[in-house]
């Protein structure tokens, strides 16, 4: 009777291992399908990453390709209205800058001459007066007019 009893139990036993190893099974399959999906929301997220800067690209190059079309049409303009047209033309943006810039220089010299009468210390009125401001300025300057027109001799060129 006791083997009977054991047999059957075995048998039970036996009869469910293949449960048991398809329930294990199973956790592996989900464990595979959520690290598949995992790796597919990455790709597709790359993939998006590389579509924007695909578009990114396209516009900068069609941007370029508005600047020269846009300097051939001015050049083309100033030749036909006639060489004096042209000079004054060429000279608006320099006359701007040193306009601007006398301008600025001399509201920097007021306020020190106001600062210097109202007691102020020479070196640290003349510290006080140089800020972050007037750097964003002078390097905002200083690009337009070198690195500005470098980007504007080589935009024909893309």
């Amino acid at each position: 009777m006791f083997e009977t009893l054991l047999g059957g139990v075995f048998g039970g036993l036996l009869r469910l291992a293949p449960e048991v190893f398809k329930l294990f099974d199973k956790k592996g399959e989900r464990a595979h399908e959520l690290a598949m999906l995992t790796t597919e929301m990455e790709f597709a997220r790359l993939r998006g990453e590389i579509a924007i800067r695909q578009v990114d690209a396209a516009v900068t190059v069609e941007e370029i390709g508005a600047i020269g079309k846009a300097f051939q049409e001015q050049s083309k303009t100033s030749q036909a209205a006639g060489k004096f047209v042209s000079a004054i033309s060429a000279l608006v943006r320099p006359i701007i800058t040193y306009a601007f810039v006398s301008a600025y220089f001399t509201v920097k010299v007021a306020a020190y001459l106001i600062a210097l009468e109202q007691g102020g210390e020479w070196k640290e009125v003349l510290l006080s007066l140089w800020n972050q401001d007037d750097v964003a300025i002078l390097f905002m300057i200083i690009s337009f007019w070198f690195v500005g027109r470098a980007i504007d001799r080589n935009a024909g060129r893309v």
